[in-house]
């Protein structure tokens, strides 16, 4: 059967196209997977944007409490029972019960309602007049007498319950009296210390001599203990009036205030020959008297008050360059009248001062700042005590009249001054930027800087991009531009796997194993920086004289195969130059020649190791995304400038490089922010050692691996906590402000290349 073809005349209708049935359950079922699906993921982003929210909520939540500023409130004013013309006051850490020395011993009363409660009469005072005391709740209290004795005891309160109701009992604990004047005068200002070897008690008599009195135990293998008495008398030159008095806790310094506004240091370490320094100028106003004296908790830092009503803190400076001297490290806000007296905090650097007319000021000596003031209805003020806890604050004046406010002031160290400025710490000659928060002692002051946590974030950013942005972006530039696509295939998966592998994993391998390696060959490492390149120039030279028929069999863009054993080849010389160079120029030991030449210091677990193992995790990231971008580069502006005669890397340099600008500043922003927040291998690679220097040899502690080591153990609710919370902010705000200005920048970029 032949085939025919039918031939349509031009009357004859064209027959229509076979209509396809359109099934509107079918599109009705696509519309309502499309709408389904935007306003999952339409919710999916709203989750995320409360999800960050919330967290910042709960941030901010933890870190406002460090900065309200502390309140007190007064809860009760009563008349204390047998306490006129109080010396001093104490106070139990309960603030049920009060005592206060007076002329006649120490009697005790229920700040309540000022009902006195019995005690034992010290039957050591006799006929004698109490004169003068030492500062309260510091252990055993000295009281000096008429008759030239001090009276050593010790207020203890014994707690028990009965019924569910506490119950304190307080008990006078006594020693033997110790005699200081022989001639029985009164002594006007007396302290006491218990020293390594024994007590040391100091008094000023009536006649202005000052008496060292030490008692020195010494304990035998066999019999009993010896004990030594020695008596020694400090004679000021004339026209010197010894006002105020202040003894460390061991023994070893005496401050002496006197009425020309000076302090003179004696040196009592060797209590049978005490040297006395020179004058010091501490007043606020020239040639006004030093009205009180004393320490802060730790004895390191010297509270001074005076006459016109100036507080401030010194210490005595004995290290670096500078010769031993007392310096002024902060001044107060100052009072109205006279500075009478005052307490220090037993909890931390705080302490408080009150004048004359019932004001009362609390400060804090490592912030420099004065925290609260509160005015009393007092006219003439003689004590005030802080009491144990910190929780609240007691004064008394001549007339027996208590005032008792509770204080709530949790985190008094934490300023934006003390959090991101210089302060001077007891024990430094001058003031610096210190991370350490936890101590061996009670009396330990906790630097809460975080400009080392800061400083060191950059520093590992830093080096890790210095090995990762190089290294990412020129991998992406030849996969993207020069690389043959089957070879491509299999190297850009390979790198996008390195993505996933834990972060825990990388700082394992660069603490444990990369750190001893690395420490071998340091010179051949940065040696390697010089011999990687020229190897590889030299075998591109020789590539190019290599005849065509052999290049050939290599196919377009799969060359960089042919440079793999060139790299391992100058890796492998580069160890071995290095080791030879150490052995001819650094004597076998480049780590002492760091030391004694350039003065730097070499740590197994260092920025260097970071550095690498931290770059090792950055470049798939840069990598990925900067590949993405400058492969989406339309493909006609490659093909039109190559057209036009370029060669493929004036091309890639010149065409492709701009266009996918945007894409690769935005892949080098998010390594920057992986960087920054990286945990693991900062905390496991590096020693964790919170110090400012830019020494690729020295390690560092970054913010969010100190929030990983402190956090667990530091107490819920405290300023460390609240400090952590802190840092943690601070890494939020980094990473927005990375990620704003990477968008901004993106943006303005696109614009400029996009009609390209």
């Amino acid at each position: 059967m032949s085939n025919s073809t039918k031939v349509l005349t031009p009357s004859e209708p064209i027959p229509s196209a076979r209509s396809v049935p359109l099934s509107w359950a079918r599109a009705g079922g696509r519309l309502l997977v499309d709408r389904l699906a935007t306003r999952l993921v339409t919710g999916g982003g709203i989750i995320i944007i409360a999800s960050i929210l919330a967290i910042l909520f709960v941030i901010v939540a933890e870190v406002v409490p460090l900065f309200l500023p502390p309140t007190a409130t007064l809860v009760g004013q009563v008349t204390l029972q047998g306490a006129k013309h109080p010396l001093a006051i104490g106070v139990d850490e309960y603030q049920e019960v009060a005592y206060v020395v007076t002329a006649d011993g120490v009697a005790f009363a229920r700040t309540r309602d000022g009902s006195p409660l019995p005690a034992s009469p010290l039957v050591s005072l006799g006929q004698a007049k109490i004169t003068a005391t030492s500062p309260l709740g510091r252990g055993v209290i000295a009281l000096g007498t008429s008759d030239g004795r001090i009276l050593p005891v010790e207020v203890r309160f014994a707690v028990t319950f009965q019924g569910g109701k506490r119950i304190i009992t307080p008990d006078l604990q006594r020693s033997s009296p110790l005699r200081l004047d022989s001639d029985g005068r009164p002594l006007r200002l007396v302290a006491i210390a218990n020293a390594s070897n024994g007590p040391i008690a100091v008094a000023l008599l009536e006649s202005g001599e000052f008496v060292v009195h030490s008692i020195e135990e010494r304990k035998a293998l066999i019999g009993p203990s010896t004990r030594e008495e020695a008596r020694r008398t400090l004679t000021f030159p004339a026209g010197v009036r010894p006002t105020a008095l202040a003894l460390d806790g061991r023994g070893e310094d005496l401050f002496i205030g006197t009425a020309k506004g000076t302090v003179v240091r004696v040196d009592i370490r060797n209590p049978l020959d005490p040297k006395v320094g020179l004058e010091t100028p501490v007043a606020s106003a020239a040639g006004t008297a030093v009205t009180a004296l004393g320490f802060v908790l730790g004895d390191r830092t010297l509270i001074i008050g005076d006459h016109s009503g100036g507080v401030s803190t010194w210490r005595w400076i004995q290290e670096g360059e500078r010769r031993p001297q007392l310096l002024r490290i902060h001044s107060y806000r100052k009072h109205p009248g006279p500075v009478v007296a005052f307490d220090m905090s037993r909890r931390g650097k705080g302490f408080m001062t009150v004048d004359g007319s019932g004001t009362v000021l609390v400060h804090h000596a490592t912030s420099g700042e004065t925290l609260l003031a509160l005015q009393g209805d007092t006219k003439n003020a003689r004590g005030i005590v802080y009491a144990p806890k910190a929780d609240g604050l007691l004064a008394v004046d001549a007339d027996g009249r208590l005032l008792h406010w509770r204080v709530s002031n949790p985190h008094p160290e934490t300023t934006l001054g003390s959090l991101f400025g210089k302060v001077w710490y007891e024990g430094y000659s001058q003031p610096e930027f210190v991370w350490q928060s936890t101590g061996a002692t009670d009396d330990f002051e906790s630097k809460f800087s975080l400009i080392p946590l800061i400083y060191g974030t950059l520093k590992g950013t830093f080096y890790a991009l210095l090995l990762a942005v190089p290294v990412a972006l020129l991998a992406a530039l030849y996969a993207s531009q020069f690389m043959h696509p089957v070879l491509k295939g299999y190297v850009k998966p390979t790198v996008e796997i390195m993505a996933a592998l834990p972060s825990v994993v990388l700082g394992f391998l660069g603490g444990l194993w990369l750190a001893p390696q690395v420490e071998r060959v340091v010179p051949g490492i940065f040696l390697a920086c010089l011999v990687t390149p020229a190897c590889i120039l030299v075998a591109v030279f020789g590539w190019r004289l290599t005849p065509i028929a052999l290049r050939q069999h290599l196919k377009a863009g799969s060359e960089v195969g042919a440079l793999i054993p060139v790299v391992i080849l100058a890796g492998l010389l580069s160890f071995y130059l290095g080791g030879a160079i150490e052995r001819w120029l650094f004597h076998g030991d480049y780590r002492s020649w760091l030391f004694s030449v350039l003065g730097l210091t070499y740590d197994q677990r260092n920025s260097l190791v970071v550095g690498i193992a931290m770059g090792f995790a950055v470049i798939p990231i840069i990598f990925t995304i900067a590949e993405d971008s400058l492969s989406n580069v339309p493909q006609h502006l490659v093909a039109g400038s190559l057209a036009l005669g370029a060669t493929r890397w004036q091309t890639a340099l010149r065409v492709v490089l701009p266009t996918a600008s945007p894409g690769i500043f935005s892949a080098i922003m998010i390594g920057f922010g992986r960087a920054v927040g990286e945990t693991m291998i900062v905390l496991m690679a590096t020693g964790n050692t919170p110090i400012m220097d830019w020494s690729i040899f020295n390690g560092f502690r970054a913010l969010s691996a100190n929030i990983a080591v402190e956090l667990p153990e530091a107490p819920q609710g405290g300023t460390l906590f609240r400090i952590l919370f802190v840092a943690a902010l601070l890494l939020f705000i980094m990473t927005f402000i990375v990620n704003t200005a990477a968008e901004v920048v993106r943006l303005r970029l696109r614009k400029r290349y996009r009609y390209l």
